[in-house]
């Protein structure tokens, strides 16, 4: 597997996310190793929020969300998928699949980091990712925070715009991704976060992950991972891990995944059941964290608070 990795002076001078990285070498899957990044605050010892980020983002999107939760007392991690931040960056679309993204995140989050007892924030793809590990080791999650994301089989649709971004993604010649971050945004993206979000990506050549991911969401019935996708809905159906489903009020690829995650899955009920709700973020879009992570972050703290 060929791999590229992002020079050190990209990420110089980053706007509020002073945080050191972390590296850590997680098998590929093709014989050798790739490296992977992540970036984490708060003491040793505290409850964890693992915060996954999605496509086409890095751990930098989480930057307004990690000094509250630090503040209230928590352990945040925030790693960067492979192909994206300051991770390894594999050079062949054909490289990247789902089940080696899920095994990716599960080798660097359990077996280097050894986390326990986690809180999952996951968006986008993060909760793609999040919630087959949350599934396939529920022994290793505390509670489960699913915000603009799902778990699809290919069993209904996807969106019309979800489309036009895959294939804007797989086919430009080249992608201007602060574009597509800015995008997804409603209160507007910084000059400074629009040069955060294009510091991973020197040249097109580093942008096979990006082009790869809206190609591994299942939206056909017989998509490699939608059997196992399949079987992930079945467990959350029934776990009882408390989930707080938290989205954005104006995502028109993730919104209609809210009402289902919330009425399907035994911990999102659980909540209700429990006299709580799942708050709906105003003003926020696809890229929740962006637009109203101090928002986000409380729905976070709240929920841990009320589940300890």
């Amino acid at each position: 597997m060929q791999t590229l990795r992002t020079p050190d002076d990209r990420f110089a001078g980053l706007t509020d996310f002073g945080y050191p990285p972390h590296y850590a070498d997680v098998p590929d899957g093709d014989g050798g190793t790739l490296r992977m990044a992540w970036v984490e605050d708060g003491p040793a010892d505290a409850p964890v929020v693992l915060l996954l980020h999605g496509e086409p983002s890095w751990s930098y999107l989480y930057r307004t969300m990690m000094p509250p939760l630090v503040a209230a007392g928590l352990r945040v991690v925030a790693p960067d998928l492979v192909g994206f931040g300051r991770s390894d960056k594999p050079a062949a679309i054909a490289d990247h699949s789902y089940a080696r993204h899920v095994e990716w995140v599960r080798a660097l989050v359990f077996d280097a980091l050894d986390l326990q007892a986690v809180t999952l924030v996951g968006q986008d793809w993060g909760g793609l990712i999040g919630l087959r590990l949350a599934a396939e080791h529920p022994e290793r999650f505390a509670r489960i925070v699913a915000s603009n994301t799902g778990l699809p089989t290919g069993d209904q649709d996807m969106p019309e715009v979800w489309h036009r971004f895959r294939v804007a993604m797989q086919d430009s010649p080249e992608i201007d991704i602060a574009r597509f971050v800015a995008s997804g945004c409603r209160r507007g993206l910084s000059n400074a976060a629009r040069d955060a979000y294009d510091a991973p990506f020197p040249d097109p050549s580093f942008q096979a992950g990006p082009r790869a991911m809206p190609g591994l969401v299942p939206y056909r019935p017989d998509d490699p991972a939608s059997e196992a996708n399949r079987s992930a809905w079945a467990v959350l159906t029934e776990s009882p891990t408390p989930m707080l489903v938290a989205f954005g009020d104006s995502d028109p690829i993730t919104a209609a995944m809210g009402p289902i995650l919330q009425r399907t899955m035994a911990g999102a009920q659980a909540w209700v059941a429990a006299g709580h709700e799942h708050p709906v973020i105003a003003d926020a879009g696809h890229f929740v964290q962006e637009d109203a992570g101090p928002e986000l972050a409380a729905a976070v703290i709240d929920f841990v608070r009320a589940t300890t």
